[in-house]
């Protein structure tokens, strides 16, 4: 069972991890960096270098990003989300992204990025998302 604590760290830490996406990429408020994220920013996409400032240079320049999330699960300092994304990859994509959190602070990511497929092509016929 979790204690009222622990579930009010991870509803804290979910709702930065919301404001901070919607804040950065979809109002592309660079600012949101300052706020919500710090350094040391330790970045595990094999795409992306550590550190902030490729964010600050990167997200800018997107054209027609949305970020979706669908289910969002939290425990302790991490934040989980899958998500269906357009704007990142020339088609959309079904990303997990999770955020590691210290002290209201982004600090760690890593995610799985797969394209997205819709239930007719899958095997099982089931939704990605």
């Amino acid at each position: 069972m979790t204690s009222s604590t622990e579930a009010d760290r991870a509803q804290r830490n979910t709702e930065i991890v919301l404001t901070a996406m919607r804040e950065l990429f979809a109002e592309k408020d660079t600012t949101a960096l300052d706020r919500h994220w710090a350094e040391p920013y330790v970045q595990h996409s094999p795409q992306m270098p550590n550190g902030l400032d490729t964010l600050r240079a990167v997200v800018p320049g997107l054209e027609g990003f949305s970020w979706e999330p669908q289910r969002i699960a939290a425990q302790g300092d991490l934040v989980f989300t899958h998500s269906i994304v357009h704007g990142w990859a020339p088609h959309p994509v079904v990303i997990v992204d999770i955020f590691r959190l210290d002290d209201g602070r982004i600090v760690e990511h890593w995610d799985v990025i797969q394209d997205l497929t819709s239930p007719e092509a899958t095997v099982s016929g089931n939704p990605m998302v």
